[in-house]
C-alpha cells in the first residue's frame, strides 16, 4: 500500500513521519531508546515527587474532615492549606509531569534541550509552591481548578511553573510527528497526544488573557476564580485526552483488540479538540466576568468531552471482557485500566445529579480526576520496562489500583451521601455543621475511603520505586523493547 501525502500537526521540519501502514488493532506507542527516554525518566521523577508531596498533604486534608479526629487539629488552617497543595500537586503537577513523559516519547529528538529546560523550570516552580506553606504561607484562596496561597513565594512559583509548561508545550508541538492519511493505531494515539498539547497551549493563552483583563480591584476569591476559569476548563480537555490515550494503550498492552478503527478514534479525539476552541471564542464574545462567559465554557466542556469519552470507554471495557490475560505482568495494567474507567464513570454520573453548592461537587470531580490519575498510573506501569526499569509484577502491583480506586469510590460515595443532606464543600471541622447521625456517617465513610485511597496512592509510589531499584543490570543496553 502506498502512503498518502502527509500533513503536519504541529511539527518541525526535522520530525519523522509515523509509519503509514499499521494494524488497526495496534493502539501502541513506541518508546525510543535514546535521549528522549532519559528525558521521559526526568518527567516520571517529577510526577512521583508530586504524588509523594500530595499524599503528605492529603493526610492532613482527610483528618481535618473526619468526625472525631478533626477535633485534634486546628481544622480550618490545616484543611485549607492542605487542600491547596493537595490539589495543585496531585492534579496540576502530576498531570503535567505525565504529559511531559508522554510528549517526550511521542516526539522527535528535535529541541531535546528545550525539553530539559522545561523540566527544570517546572520542577523549580513546583518546589517553590511546595515550600510556601512552611516559609511564606499566606492566606489560602479556594479558587476552582487552581487554588492558591496568597503569598509571593507560592504565586511566584506558580508563574515559574507556568513558564516551564509553556516551554514544554512549545517543544512538544515543534517535535510532534507528522501524521499521514494511512495512519494506524499509533498514529491515532500520536494525534491524541498532539491534541492534548494544543489544548494545553489554549489553556496557557487563556490564563494570559485573563491576567491581562481581569480587574485587580476584585477581592482575592473573585479575582482568582475568574482568572483560572477559562484556562482551567481548557485543561480538562488536556487531562481527558491523556486519559483516553492511556486507556487505548493499556488495552492493547493487555492483549485486547479494541473494536474501534483508528479513523473513528481520531474522530473522537478531534471532537474533544474542537471543544477546546470554544474557549477563545468565549473570550472574544463575552466579558470574562460575565455569566455568559462561564456558562459557554461549561457547555463546551460537557458537549466536547463527553461524546468522545463514552464510546472509547465502552469499546475498551468490551475488549477487555473478551480477553484473557496472557501473563501476570498484564494484571497491574488491567487493574489500573478497569478501575480508571469505573471511577471516571462514577464521577460522570454524579455530575448529572449536582444541585446546589455542596460536597456532591467534589465527589464529581474526585471521581473524574481519580479516573485520569489511575489511567496515568497504569501508563507508568506500562512504560517502566521501556524506560529501562523492572516490570511491576506481583500482588502488590495488582492490588494497588484496586485499593486506590476502592478507597476513592468510598470517598465519593460518602460525599454524595452527605451532599444529600446539604453538607457544604470547602469547609471542615465545626464549619461542616453535621446535624444528624446520617451526615456524620456519610463524612465518616468519606474519611475512611480517603485513608484507604492514601494508602493505595502511597503503594503506587512504593511499587514504582521498587521497580526502579530492581533495574536490570543491562538496562543501559535496553533490556526489553516494549511498545
Amino acid at each position: 500500500m502506498t502512503a498518502m501525502p502527509t500533513h503536519t500537526f504541529g511539527h518541525g521540519s526535522g520530525s519523522p513521519p509515523l509509519p503509514a501502514v499499521q494494524s488497526q488493532a495496534e493502539y501502541d506507542l513506541a518508546v525510543p531508546q535514546d535521549a528522549r527516554r532519559t528525558l521521559a525518566r526526568g518527567w516520571l521523577w517529577l510526577g512521583l515527587l508530586a504524588l509523594i508531596g500530595s499524599g503528605l498533604f492529603s493526610i492532613l486534608l482527610v483528618f481535618s474532615r473526619t468526625p472525631g479526629i478533626n477535633k485534634l487539629l486546628p481544622a480550618a488552617d490545616f484543611f485549607h492549606i492542605s487542600l491547596v497543595l493537595h490539589v495543585d500537586l496531585s492534579v496540576l503537577v502530576w498531570f503535567v509531569a505525565l504529559g511531559g513523559l508522554l510528549w517526550s516519547i511521542n516526539g522527535s529528538q528535535r529541541a531535546t534541550g528545550w525539553g530539559w529546560l522545561a523540566l527544570w523550570v517546572t520542577a523549580a516552580g513546583t518546589a517553590a509552591m511546595s515550600l510556601a506553606p512552611f516559609l511564606d504561607p499566606g492566606a489560602p484562596v479556594m479558587a476552582n481548578y487552581i487554588p492558591v496561597l496568597s503569598s509571593p513565594l507560592f504565586l511566584g512559583g506558580l508563574v515559574v511553573f507556568g513558564v516551564g509548561v509553556a516551554v514544554l508545550v512549545l517543544r512538544s508541538l515543534l517535535s510532534a510527528p507528522r501524521l499521514g492519511f494511512g495512519f494506524g493505531g499509533q498514529g491515532a494515539l500520536s494525534f491524541g497526544l498532539n491534541a492534548a498539547a494544543v489544548a494545553t497551549a489554549v489553556a496557557l493563552l487563556s490564563f494570559a488573557w485573563s491576567t491581562a483583563v481581569v480587574p485587580l480591584s476584585l477581592d482575592g476569591k473573585a479575582y482568582y476564580e475568574i482568572l483560572f476559569w477559562g484556562g482551567g476548563h481548557a485543561l480538562q480537555f488536556t487531562w481527558t485526552l491523556l486519559m483516553l490515550v492511556g486507556w487505548l494503550w493499556l488495552a492493547h498492552a493487555c492483549g485486547a483488540h479494541v473494536p474501534l478503527s483508528p479513523r473513528v478514534t481520531l474522530a473522537m479525539f478531534g471532537l474533544a479538540l474542537a471543544g477546546v476552541f470554544v474557549t477563545p471564542y468565549a473570550y472574544l464574545a463575552h466579558d470574562v466576568a460575565s455569566v455568559e462567559h462561564r456558562n459557554l465554557l461549561t457547555w463546551a466542556m460537557r458537549v466536547g468531552g463527553g461524546p468522545a469519552i463514552v464510546p472509547v470507554g465502552l469499546a475498551v471495557v468490551f475488549a477487555l471482557a473478551r480477553q484473557r490475560l496472557a501473563n501476570d505482568a498484564m494484571r497491574p495494567l488491567r487493574a489500573a485500566l478497569l478501575s480508571s474507567v469505573l471511577l471516571f464513570a462514577a464521577g460522570g454520573v454524579i455530575g448529572v445529579f449536582i444541585n446546589g453548592s455542596n460536597v456532591r461537587i467534589p465527589a464529581h470531580y474526585h471521581g473524574c480526576i481519580v479516573g485520569v490519575t489511575l489511567a496515568l498510573m497504569g501508563v507508568v506501569y506500562k512504560v517502566l520496562p521501556a524506560l529501562g526499569y523492572a516490570t511491576p509484577q506481583g500482588r502488590l502491583a495488582t492490588w494497588q489500583p484496586w485499593l486506590y480506586g476502592a478507597g476513592q469510590l468510598m470517598h465519593i460515595i460518602g460525599l454524595v451521601w452527605s451532599g444529600g443532606y446539604g453538607v457544604q464543600r470547602k469547609v471542615a471541622g465545626a464549619e461542616q455543621v453535621l446535624r444528624s447521625t446520617a451526615e456524620v456517617a456519610g463524612m465518616g465513610l468519606m474519611g475512611l475511603g480517603g485513608l484507604i485511597a492514601i494508602i493505595g496512592g502511597l503503594l503506587f509510589v512504593v511499587v514504582v520505586i521498587q521497580a526502579i531499584r530492581n533495574t536490570p543490570a543491562s538496562a543501559g543496553q535496553s533490556r526489553t523493547t516494549q511498545r
